[in-house]
């Protein structure tokens, strides 16, 4: 069996993106919005963030700007945080249209060009800028992922909802005395490895 580059690398984005989506997914509009780390995470703003950086990964470094950009973009020099939260008039609806629209503009330049198709990312230092096509999928790939995987936990703490995606949620089976139980024998396991450690 045989694979083809592109194609696979293009599966595994296609994969975080519908991850990162899915948490959105029966979570109140207080809930998606809401801060829940010191930094303020936030699912709806880990969405609207990586709409941002495909458009300027998959468009504007190929010079294929989005038709629609959001104006919040143009902003960012002047306030580097704007991608990370929804504004009160910015509905889900937007923010996840916005997403998917997003997605079609860069399958086009991703499916249009080969792997080795050149790039300049206009944000990245002047050594680094010139870059490819197949750079930019791995990096947006572990950009995706990794804000998926922010998702999940915030995800988790707004209602306990958790998993990859709903058909198969990849956690081991167990009711809730089950994770109590597996949760007190970690932190047991932390305490005694504190006490060992001092």
């Amino acid at each position: 069996m045989t694979s083809e580059p592109k194609a696979d690398l293009l599966g595994y984005l296609r994969v975080a993106r519908e991850a990162l989506v899915w948490k959105l997914d029966g979570a109140s509009e207080y809930d998606i919005r809401r801060p829940l780390t010191p930094t303020g995470t936030n699912l709806l703003g880990l969405v609207k963030h990586v709409s941002g950086c495909e458009i300027a990964y998959f468009g504007d470094s190929f010079g294929r700007p989005f038709p629609g950009r959001p104006a919040w973009l143009d902003l960012a020099a002047t306030d580097p945080t704007i991608d990370m939260w929804a504004a009160p008039d910015e509905s889900r609806e937007d923010i996840t249209g916005l997403y998917r629209a997003v997605w079609a503009h860069s399958d086009e330049t991703i499916e249009g060009l080969p792997l080795d198709a050149p790039a300049r990312v206009p944000h990245w230092s002047a050594e680094k800028a010139a870059t490819t096509l197949h750079r930019l999928l791995v990096h947006m790939i572990a950009e995706t992922h990794r804000h998926a995987g922010h998702a999940d936990i915030v995800r988790e703490l707004v209602d306990g909802r958790v998993g990859m995606r709903a058909e198969a949620n990849n956690m081991a089976e167990g009711d809730e005395a089950w994770w109590a139980g597996y949760r007190a024998k970690l932190e047991q396991a932390a305490k005694d490895a504190g006490q060992a450690g001092t």
